[in-house]
């Protein structure tokens, strides 16, 4: 599933290219919005909240859309030819003029056109987005807040919970957790500084918000972008020793966890049995 950085530069790119221009062509293909046409309507702006993408219309609506695991917006130029095949589209949002571009949404399979002023009801369970530009020590306190109410989680699982700050996929919970020092397993209860969590997690995202590149390392040479994330087998950048690969979480929400056994502190994995 694409960190919050990724649909914050959706956004970016989005509203750059839609917004303030009216729609020549508003095609919703979702089996459950097919019927609905948004031609003639003006995007007002496009803009993210944690990992949901919401396009603000003229009429007092938004079209919400989440990239899940293999949704994705793309942008063109009138005539270009789509990179996807055209089945798996399920929103086409054209502009005509000089600067002519078409959105086009594909296998976005959570897809919903609200009222505006109902946003709420989709992301207002949400913790504080980690890259809203309006972000404040305010938010701040109450997502170290919510971090340490859930004391009874492991921090790796806590991390990825948008109900505690939104925008931290497994790329960052994996390098969050290594740079701190401690293990995915460690409880919320034994953070020294709960604080430094959100903030460390917050400057990495944002030191990507606006390239599609991802690095935690201040390296964007290929293979040298992450501390510990999809390094399984490999040795630690600071230490030499084989960095682990395990899964955290239990059933479908289980997911591939890295992590440096002599650089992070803390308990490890369950044993699983052979």
């Amino acid at each position: 599933m694409p960190e919050g950085d990724t649909v914050y530069l959706t956004a970016r790119r989005l509203n750059a290219a839609l917004a303030g221009r009216r729609l020549c062509r508003g095609e919703l293909r979702h089996p459950r919005w097919v019927t609905h046409d948004l031609t003639g309507r003006t995007v007002l702006a496009v803009r993210s909240v944690g990992k949901h993408l919401l396009t603000r219309l003229d009429d007092g609506h938004t079209l919400h859309s989440h990239l899940r695991m293999d949704g994705s917006w793309h942008l063109y130029r009138s005539g270009q030819r789509w990179l996807r095949a055209a089945q798996h589209a399920r929103v086409v949002l054209a502009t005509d003029g000089p600067s002519a571009r078409q959105a086009v949404g594909f296998r976005l399979h959570d897809l919903e056109l609200l009222p505006t002023v109902d946003e709420a009801r989709l992301v207002g369970h949400l913790g504080p987005d980690l890259l809203d530009p309006d972000w404040s020590g305010t938010q701040l306190v109450g997502a170290a807040s919510r971090l340490t109410a859930a004391e009874d989680a492991e921090l790796g699982l806590a991390l990825l919970d948008q109900r505690v700050m939104a925008g931290v996929g497994n790329l960052y919970r994996c390098e969050v957790c290594f740079l701190l020092g401690v293990s995915p397993w460690t409880p919320v209860t034994d953070l020294a500084d709960p604080t430094r969590v959100v903030q460390l997690a917050r400057t990495l995202l944002l030191r990507n918000a606006d390239r599609p590149e991802q690095s935690t390392t201040g390296e964007l040479g290929r293979g040298r972008q992450h501390w510990v994330y999809q390094r399984g087998g490999q040795p630690c950048r600071r230490c030499g020793t084989r960095i682990q690969r395990h899964d955290q979480g239990d059933g479908v929400y289980a997911r591939s966890v890295y992590h440096c056994p002599r650089c992070q502190t803390g308990p490890g994995p369950e044993p699983t049995e052979r």
